[in-house]
């Protein structure tokens, strides 16, 4: 059970043809605009959270980095 990874070339190439089949080629350039642009705004999407979570981790540790600060001169 290898998952979406373990897919390889020729069931790439499988189910291009399938959708290929299903769809007809005149509405597969529409299908891979569709696709390509749902890729971007999940690329997107992540990397954003990717940034909020890198921020917060930075005040977190300026945060502890005061509270420590703060405990050796007491």
């Amino acid at each position: 059970m290898g998952g979406l990874a373990s897919i390889g070339v020729p069931g790439l190439i499988i189910i291009l043809v399938i959708v290929l089949i299903i769809f007809g080629p005149k509405k597969l350039p529409e299908i891979g605009g569709a696709v390509g642009k749902t890729f971007a705004e999940f690329k997107r999407s992540t990397k954003g959270l990717m940034d909020d979570d890198d921020e917060e981790t930075v005040k977190k540790d300026t945060v502890e980095e005061k509270d420590l600060k703060k405990s050796e001169k007491l």
